[in-house]
């Protein structure tokens, strides 16, 4: 089976010097160049092929020796298609020029005579700027409607769907599971998903968070206690263990549980009754354990701060859940989802972000994951002046690093966040993310180990 002919992007010439219009033609062969020499021609081409880049000469007939005609093409092209992105050039009054089509809405501008190097330069930034702003409005669009896995988790990143799908798979099976993952990266969300998803969906699901309650309150907090059990003890308390009775208790930071009470823990987990602190009489409850925690069970395990037996009690099912730097293309996604939700929560518009902010959120490290994006957006939603979040409206460049927020950076920003979401996609074959990419295997290579990418496999 033949391959199909690689789609190049389109650039509209406008212009009506026919030497200089053979010369851009054949300057551009990885791009499919269409050629108009006045304004009638040109607004044609625009509606037919629909380019996202425009070099636009503003002297045009009827006033080859003006700028009028030239202004009056570069307002219709952005009035019908506001995204396209217009270099123009002039040898008239060039400074006057350039800052009345800036203001007009052009992406950039150019001298005569042209020097095609750095024309090329200025077409090839237009490119990335108008792909990156195409991918703003695609996230915009993917949030006011954004499809859930669980219900409740905002992915479209391969690693964290198949996640989701374990956790539905298992949902319906009655067994304890074990969620595993950095601090931030969603782990309450699964467990709720996982028990919406189950056939207990209509019992209760509680949730206690084992490294926010003292030692000396935390086996209280489980087990309940009988009035008088202890000083302060002034009435009989349920503890979260009988209050999720016929649903789900999940509890958050497993590991941080003491080594005594992990002796009652497991007595509940092998024979299903409790007892309150206090009490005599046993309980059976009828509960689905689920578990989670940001800490090294294994190494716990080995240094004795963590029971062995109790560990498979909770894992007979683990899933380990991917860092948001690990989830191509979600930070974009999710910053998209937090805007759009904090815009209507402060009464605030915005029309998306910035290319620079695109691209910083895909080379951000995210130490925080999901909530330390969830906590940026907040604060930029409250804080922005524009109607665009930038990468510094979201804190996400050092004061040293301001200076370098230029269109190479942008640029580069896409090229890593193609190349991530082209390795995800392909499950890491590299022949097959370079023929995504559109390049060759050594470009890629090259690519990679210039942003520092490392393969997925």
């Amino acid at each position: 089976m033949s391959d199909k002919p690689k789609l190049l992007p389109k650039l509209l010439v406008v212009e009506d010097d026919p030497g200089l219009q053979r010369q851009l033609k054949w300057s551009y062969d990885d791009q499919e160049v269409i050629i108009a020499g006045t304004r009638d021609a040109a607004m044609e081409a625009l509606r037919t092929h629909h380019p996202a880049v425009v070099t636009l000469d503003l002297g045009l007939p009827p006033d080859p020796d003006g700028v009028s005609e030239g202004f009056a093409t570069l307002e219709a092209i952005l009035q019908a298609r506001p995204a396209t992105k217009v270099i123009v050039a002039s040898g008239h009054g060039a400074r006057e020029s350039a800052r009345r089509a800036i203001a007009l809405g052009a992406f950039d501008f150019y001298h005569k005579p042209v020097d095609i190097d750095e024309l090329g330069l200025i077409v090839r930034r237009a490119y990335h700027v108008a792909e990156l702003e195409a991918e703003n409005r695609r996230l915009a669009d993917s949030a006011a409607g954004t499809d859930k896995v669980l219900g409740t988790i905002v992915t479209g990143a391969p690693e964290m769907i198949k996640v989701a799908r374990m956790v539905e798979r298992v949902a319906s099976a009655n067994v304890s599971v074990m969620l595993l993952g950095a601090s931030g990266t969603g782990k309450e969300l699964l467990a709720r998903g996982l028990h919406n998803a189950s056939t207990r969906a209509k019992g209760p699901f509680v949730a206690i968070n084992c490294a926010a309650i003292p030692e000396n309150l935390l086996e209280s907090e489980l087990f309940g206690h009988e009035r008088g059990a202890f000083t302060g003890a002034v009435k009989m308390q349920e503890g979260k263990i009988e209050l999720a009775e016929g649903g789900t208790l999940f509890l958050d930071e497993v590991g941080d549980i003491p080594l005594p009470l992990q002796v009652k823990l497991l007595r509940f987990l092998q024979e299903r009754v409790i007892e309150r602190i206090g009490g005599r009489k046993t309980i059976p409850v009828d509960v689905r354990i689920v578990c989670a925690t940001h800490q090294n069970l294994d190494e716990m395990i080995v240094q004795q701060r963590f029971r062995e037996d109790l560990f498979y009690r909770l894992a007979e099912i683990v899933v380990r859940i991917p860092g948001l730097k690990e989830r191509p293309g979600d930070a974009a996604l999710l910053g998209q989802y937090f805007l759009t939700k904090f815009a209507r929560e402060n009464g605030r518009e915005f029309k998306g972000f910035t290319p620079d902010a695109i691209a910083a959120m895909a080379d951000w490290h995210w130490p925080g994951n999901v909530r330390e994006l969830e906590n940026r957006m907040k604060r930029a939603v409250i804080m922005a002046e524009g109607n665009r979040l930038s990468a510094i409206d979201l804190d996400l460049v050092a004061k040293s690093d301001e200076a370098a927020l230029t269109l190479k950076a942008a640029r580069e920003g896409a090229d890593r966040m193609a190349i991530r979401r082209a390795l995800a996609r392909s499950d890491g074959n590299m022949s097959t993310t370079a023929k995504l990419l559109g390049v060759s295997r050594p470009t890629l290579y090259d690519m990679m180990k210039t942003y520092g990418i490392e393969n997925i496999d």
